[in-house]
């Protein structure tokens, strides 16, 4: 496959060697001569790991060269790939008039010419960028309409500096987001010997996911920090801590604990994170990252009662109200502190939990719900239909089995409002509201 890359930098040049390795006839574009000519001569513009080797060996089999003119390798190809410079809050503006340009480009040469290449943006660009930069400028420039005339993809890379070869070789996986299936066939078929899953989404999320993934990272380390900063006041191995931490592949180190939803509730989590909190500031160590998660766990909250409060509807009922379901367990429970702040607000309730009944509770379940919310016991319902008889805005509070049937059952007047997503179905204007989706 004819292949251009537009960007010689970490990215582009790694993307390059390999996609040239693999078989591929590719030219590299940058408007820096010097890049140019010594990727012609065999050389690597930037230092990383084998890539000196790959460069090499590539232009010297003839399936890989460099050029400053975008328009004549562009002529020339099936696939484009763009790796240029990607926005930051520092220097967003002036890299994205980049990759305005660098779409002009681009379209000044699909204009005159007469395939169907596709585009493909390697950059890590903010969601909605493509549809409100890219795309439009590609059109504006070329004249012809993306999806049909040409196609429009967005591949995020997944590569670290020092071990770029390799991990373009041995992803974690393969993200495409297509505007086309046809487009997101071509960019595919570029994958195929590369042994990591291959997932193809819309452009949207595509674009988010390289995101994610690099604020998460950003997370680890700083938490792991904040571990260390700890243990070394405790006079602790911190390694030694983070070390039997990862061993945990079941719930630390797993996709558990990392669905979007409701606050996090219970006995344990907050009454951790709490003294810990005081045990730091006991010693005079500063936890900026963990001190944050209990006042972004009382927002989601906050968003719930205000989602309620929007739907405008007096008469409410709450479907699980444990902290989880397959729990009795209401101490701590974020449905337990909603619940409360609706009642204070003036709004009728009617509350179901099937896990909740009072006569089979005992020990100090029992005692929090006689002594502690009193007032909640008394509005506390036997079964769903009672909710669904009283309510106009019905809140959905935890994840047990015997709510998933709840939004077909609802009423044509009636709103559901969904903290754990018990329907695959997005938000959608007074039928249904994902709390964070």
């Amino acid at each position: 496959m004819q292949i251009s890359v537009l960007g010689l930098g970490y990215v582009g040049t790694v993307v390059a060697g390999c996609l040239a390795r693999a078989g591929h006839e590719v030219i590299g574009i940058d408007a820096e001569p010097r890049k140019v000519e010594l990727v012609n001569s065999g050389k690597s513009p930037i230092i990383e790991k084998e890539l000196d080797q790959v460069i090499a060996q590539q232009v010297e089999a003839g399936r890989l060269s460099a050029t400053t003119e975008v328009t004549v390798a562009i002529q020339q190809s099936d696939v484009i790939l763009v790796c240029v410079g990607t926005p930051s809050r520092s220097n967003g503006d002036i890299e994205l008039r980049h990759v305005r340009r660098v779409c002009e480009q681009i379209g000044a040469a699909l204009r005159v010419h007469p395939g169907a290449p596709v585009v493909v943006v390697r950059s890590t660009l903010l969601p909605g960028t493509m549809r409100e930069l890219v795309i439009p400028t590609l059109e504006a420039s070329s004249g012809r309409h993306a999806g049909t005339d040409f196609g429009v993809c967005v591949n995020p890379e997944f590569l670290r500096e020092g071990t770029a070869v390799h991990d373009y070789l041995n992803p974690p996986k393969t993200v495409i987001g297509e505007l086309t299936r046809a487009s997101g066939d071509v960019l595919a078929s570029l994958y195929a010997g590369i042994p990591a899953p291959l997932i193809r989404t819309d452009i949207e999320t595509a674009e988010m996911v390289k995101y994610a993934d690099n604020a998460w990272h950003a997370l680890k380390v700083g938490f792991a920090n904040e571990i260390g900063n700890l243990c070394k006041a405790l006079q602790m191995d911190s390694h030694r801590v983070m070390e039997i931490f990862c061993q945990d592949t079941k719930l630390n180190l797993s996709s558990c604990y990392l669905r979007p939803g409701f606050a996090f509730g219970g006995s344990c989590l907050p009454k951790d994170l709490r003294a810990l909190l005081h045990k730091a500031k006991s010693l005079d160590v500063s936890l900026p990252i963990l001190a944050a998660v209990l006042p972004s766990n009382e927002l989601q909250i906050e968003r719930a009662l205000q989602t309620v409060i929007d739907h405008g509807n007096r008469k409410v009922g709450i479907l699980g109200f444990s902290f989880k379901a397959g729990s009795d367990d209401l101490r701590n429970s974020p449905v337990v502190e909603l619940t409360e702040r609706l009642l204070g607000k003036g709004f009728e309730l009617r509350i179901y939990d099937g896990a909740v009944r009072l006569a089979s509770i005992h020990g100090a379940n029992r005692d929090y719900i006689l002594h502690r919310i009193p007032h909640i016991s008394g509005l506390m319902v036997s079964s769903i239909d009672e909710v669904l008889e009283h309510a106009d805005t019905i809140v959905i509070g935890n994840a047990a089995p015997e709510f998933r049937d709840i939004p077909r059952r609802l009423g044509l007047r009636q709103t559901l409002i969904d903290l754990v997503r018990v329907s695959e179905s997005r938000s959608a204007s007074g039928v249904y509201e994902g709390i964070c989706w």
